[in-house]
């Protein structure tokens, strides 16, 4: 048997249905390599075992998880690496897809992880607290709309796929959840530095309520700080607007 560790944010998928759908979020390829990202007790993980001509490899931070893993599911032999995701290196020489029913508490910082490694990620299906999978799909002009929702979007078509009810969970979390998913699109916006378009979404949003002009005055020329592109907030640049600007940066 395995416990739920709360410093973790555990929160074990028992609804089978669930598991099922989330699976078949993936556009499985034969030969392809695919990542879980914090299996804990294997919910997805038998149904990912019988994805034909899958190579699967397993991250897990929580040795008795690991434990439980090897000795429930002898064809995870050698696949099951017991180490912090956030710290963890690309599994795989080229390319491949991340899934997993991601630890609440580090769910942005698991997802700026993929980020660092989105040359190699092509896909990502992934379940996050409610209100966090639709900040990561929000549209430009909604008050969700933040810093993730424009670093993800500049490389990712995002698709909010379905709700998962408290009641699906072991223990039930006090939030909803949400199962979205990521598609690599390359870079369709033409970002040609990643330091400085990143440098300006972040500062963007550290004043959202506030005209861009105030947290970019010093990113800026003054006679481009006059322009009415800096009378906007935020949360109304596109993320084409916010890559054309990061061009224009000191």
């Amino acid at each position: 048997m395995y416990t739920l560790k709360k410093f973790l944010g555990q929160h074990f998928l028992h609804d089978e249905n669930v598991c099922k759908k989330i699976v078949q979020a993936l556009p499985v390829l034969p030969g392809m390599q695919l990542l879980e990202v914090g299996p804990g007790a294997g919910a997805l993980t038998k149904y990912l075992l019988e994805l034909p001509g899958v190579d699967l490899r397993l991250i897990e931070v929580d040795k008795e998880k690991v434990d439980f893993l090897r000795q429930h599911y002898p064809a995870l032999d050698g696949r099951i690496m017991h180490e912090d995701f956030l710290e963890s290196a690309a599994p795989f020489e080229g390319h491949f897809l991340v899934i997993g029913n991601f630890p609440y508490n580090i769910s942005s910082q698991i997802l700026f992880h993929i980020l660092e490694w989105k040359d190699q990620v092509d896909c990502v299906v992934g379940m996050f607290q409610k209100e966090m999978a639709r900040r990561i799909a929000a549209p430009h002009g909604n008050k969700e709309y933040g810093i993730l929702s424009v670093l993800v979007q500049a490389f990712y078509q995002v698709e909010y796929l379905f709700d998962v009810a408290e009641s699906c969970f072991q223990p039930p979390p006090k939030v909803k959840s949400g199962v979205i998913r990521l598609r690599r699109q390359g870079n369709p916006y033409g970002i040609t530095d990643e330091r400085r378009f990143y440098t300006l979404v972040k500062r963007s949003f550290q004043q959202r309520r506030k005209m861009l002009r105030n947290p970019l005055k010093h990113l800026f020329d003054e006679k481009i700080l006059e322009e009415p592109v800096f009378n906007k907030r935020a949360e109304q640049l596109s993320v084409p607007e916010f890559v054309e600007l990061s061009k224009r940066m000191l």
